[in-house]
């Protein structure tokens, strides 16, 4: 969202952004972005015209990005993860996402992520998790 509408972490995605362009995502990423949008628009923070140009921003982010397809391999990590992790369902599949993409290695896929719960459950899953912050302190294996 930092990508699509001025937030505080906005600054540190841009600049991650610019460095890395190549993004991964989840199939439902842009189901979360357009719920995101959507929410901050009934309830009076973003005006109908910021609006449409956040979801005109998210087009052409979309348009350049890899998505990982559902699959039953995402489905059932996803539901593993459910039960290791303290993750709302949309969270194991994006992180069940990652560990798809990132073929079983994830310590050699940086995981993005501004939500302390799931950034802490890509981290224990092996992930070097970057927040709004630093990149993680992990040791690479």
């Amino acid at each position: 969202m930092p990508l699509l509408v001025r937030q505080r972490a906005s600054g540190r995605m841009r600049s991650l952004y610019r460095v890395d362009a190549g993004v991964l995502a989840w199939w439902g990423a842009r189901v979360e972005c357009e719920s995101a949008i959507s929410r901050l628009e009934r309830e009076g923070l973003l005006h109908r015209r910021s609006a449409a140009a956040a979801r005109g921003r998210l087009d052409r982010f979309a348009a350049t990005w890899q998505e990982v397809q559902p699959s039953d391999l995402v489905r059932d990590d996803a539901c593993r993860l459910l039960r290791v992790h303290d993750l709302r369902a949309a969270d194991a599949l994006q992180l069940a996402a990652g560990l798809a993409a990132a073929e079983g290695r994830p310590v050699t896929l940086a995981f993005v992520c501004l939500d302390e719960r799931l950034a802490a459950a890509a981290e224990r899953e092996g992930f070097p998790v970057i927040t709004a912050g630093a990149p993680s302190s992990r040791p690479s294996r």
